[in-house]
């Protein structure tokens, strides 16, 4: 049997997206509408505005028919991602939003210098270097866009990830890594594993000050023999970050 490398997790992390129900919310009375705004901007407000080192949280505009609304967040604990839905659920906004996707994952590294998922199966300690502790505990930028979009790698005859020896599987990914070390300071990146806990096997979620860069880093990725050959991707969802206070414009009718 191949060996799997050794994972050390993070905080858990939630993207959760949302269409307004435009026609039931163009027909709210006006000042039913603004103390919707006002009760649901308190609360993002509140979330972004959160001691860093208890979790981060985003709130994004998206672009498309794929929603209206992303939220991104990170937590150490997942009971506080399902308190931050229920935060939101009971806001009067929420009645006037239609979920239409999420993801679970943790943030993850991936070790494949080293085997095992911490030898009898128990978590592997923490890094002590504050880059790797970046990565385990994400901030989520104040300004700019995110990316978010799952995948998987492959199980398909020749194509089997999982079958491929250690060795190998480390040799790749190192590959697959220096193409993003090209892009450190424009792009910055979030791994969520959620193999157990999701539809996919990981969560990526980029952030960047312009949306070109996901183009080109993820196209500049899928000649890296790691994706060409053995990755699977999900649908991808964009949003550009935007302050709560900003949302009363946008959602006046």
């Amino acid at each position: 049997m191949p060996e799997p490398p050794q994972t050390v997790e993070g905080w858990y992390g939630l993207h959760d997206v949302r269409r307004i129900d435009w026609p039931r919310w163009k027909a709210l009375d006006p000042a039913e509408r603004e103390a919707a705004l006002t009760e649901a901007i308190a609360l993002w407000e509140e979330w972004l505005n959160a001691d860093p080192e208890t979790g981060s949280s985003g709130v994004y505009q998206m672009v498309g028919h794929k929603g209206d609304l992303m939220f991104i967040h990170f937590r150490p604990e997942m009971a506080q991602l399902a308190e931050l839905e229920r935060q939101f659920a009971r806001t009067r906004l929420a009645d006037f939003t239609i979920p239409t996707y999420s993801y679970l994952s943790v943030a993850e590294l991936s070790r494949h210098s080293e085997s095992g998922a911490g030898g009898d199966g128990s978590p592997a300690p923490l890094p002590q270097d504050p880059n790797l502790l970046r990565r385990l505990r994400p901030q989520v930028p104040k300004e700019g866009y995110a990316c978010f979009y799952p995948m998987s790698k492959k199980r398909e005859g020749d194509d089997n990830w999982y079958m491929l020896p250690l060795a190998e599987r480390r040799d790749l990914m190192m590959s697959h890594g220096l193409i993003g070390r090209n892009y450190m300071g424009t792009v910055s990146q979030v791994i969520g594993g959620s193999v157990g806990l999701d539809d996919w096997e990981w969560g990526v979620t980029l952030f960047a000050k312009d949306p070109i860069p996901f183009k080109k880093i993820v196209y500049e990725m899928r000649f890296d023999e790691a994706s060409a050959r053995y990755g699977l991707f999900g649908p991808f969802y964009v949003g550009i970050a935007t302050p709560p206070a900003a949302w009363r414009e946008l959602l006046q009718v």
